[in-house]
């Protein structure tokens, strides 16, 4: 058996355990969910954008308008995402993906 056939073979093997699919059902849980909600907030932010433009407009504090504060928005809630992605992956992913990797190693060495 050549070495990208036993490569292949293991990592077809380490996708096919309970422990990696676990791992990939955590990341989903948790990305499908954010992303569609974050996808949401910007439909919504373009939608109003679009065809409330009254509402958009109203001045809220001298020259800054509703368009203007959910603009920021949607700054502030892209970091926010990145920020809560990052913890997360450390306290719920990082710890299984290297018990996986280690376990990887192992059998290739």
């Amino acid at each position: 058996m050549t070495t990208r056939q036993h490569d292949s073979s293991l990592y077809e093997e380490i996708q096919a355990t309970e422990r990696f699919q676990e791992l990939r059902r955590r990341f989903r849980n948790w990305a499908f969910p954010m992303t569609a909600a974050f996808l949401a907030w910007y439909l919504l932010y373009v939608v109003l954008s679009g065809w409330a433009r009254d509402f958009m407009g109203m001045k809220l504090f001298g020259n800054i308008n509703v368009a203007l504060v959910f603009g920021l928005l949607q700054f502030v809630s892209t970091f926010w995402i990145a920020w809560a992605y990052s913890r997360f992956a450390e306290r719920k992913l990082d710890p299984m993906a290297d018990e996986i990797r280690h376990e990887v190693e192992g059998k290739t060495e």
